[in-house]
């Protein structure tokens, strides 16, 4: 009792302060340097394979009005095709649709009136999407997304290389006043240095799937979304 009393416990935990900000740095200097210096390998040749891009759209005839056609005007030197999932729309999202492709022959359309039991949210529509997908490499993004340029698409494929089957992108959230929308772009931005950086480092974790793109193969291979049920 006689040592609990002396002890200069303010000390103690300026101590234990000290000790966990230490250990939180090189946490980040760890992983996020490795972000923060990052320098992208020099290639010789843009990527032109095929892709097929998939939205997954409910609900979203607001949202297509507005971001769609930054999708369907992508400058890409070759064939791909863009397949929207209409997934059980109550909306004019299938009229809209329709009035898309009079305009857009590379837009595939894919209605969906039913759910289906036992797969919650996107994956349903999503694994439909993929398996409609007339090539092997897959690029997604959601209907409430607009592209940053009419180069994304092939920003994205640029990643692609032998032995690689997934690329990262970064999502941000559209910047608008207020607290509110910092607060969500800090926790966006936040969440995909951690995500970047671990993937650099070797062990990828996550990705968004507003901006990802991967492999066919490697999705039917591991069967599909079924492998995380």
């Amino acid at each position: 009792m006689e040592f609990l009393k002396n002890t200069n416990w303010w000390a103690v935990i300026f101590i234990i302060f000290c000790a966990i900000t230490v250990v939180q740095l090189f946490y980040y200097l760890y992983y996020f340097r490795r972000l923060a210096f990052y320098l992208e390998p020099e290639k010789t040749k843009t990527q032109q394979h095929p892709v097929s891009v998939i939205i997954c759209a409910r609900d979203e005839a607001n949202n297509l009005v507005k971001n769609f056609p930054g999708v369907l005007v992508q400058t890409y030197p070759t064939t791909h095709e863009v397949i929207v999932i209409n997934h059980n729309s109550q909306d004019e999202t299938r009229y809209l649709l329709e009035e898309f492709k009079k305009t857009f022959k590379t837009l595939q359309i894919v209605n969906l009136t039913q759910e289906a039991k036992g797969i919650p949210g996107k994956k349903y529509p999503l694994s439909i999407g993929i398996k409609e997908a007339k090539h092997e490499i897959i690029l997604l993004t959601d209907a409430d997304c607009v592209p940053a340029s009419e180069f994304w698409l092939q920003k994205m494929q640029d990643g692609f290389d032998d032995g690689i089957d997934v690329v990262l992108g970064y999502g941000a959230y559209l910047k608008k006043p207020g607290i509110l929308n910092k607060l969500i772009r800090f926790e966006t931005f936040h969440t995909a240095i951690q995500y970047l950086s671990y993937a650099i480092a070797g062990n990828p974790y996550m990705g968004v799937g507003r901006n990802l793109s991967y492999k066919k193969g490697l999705f039917l291979n591991n069967k599909g979304f079924s492998s995380l049920n």
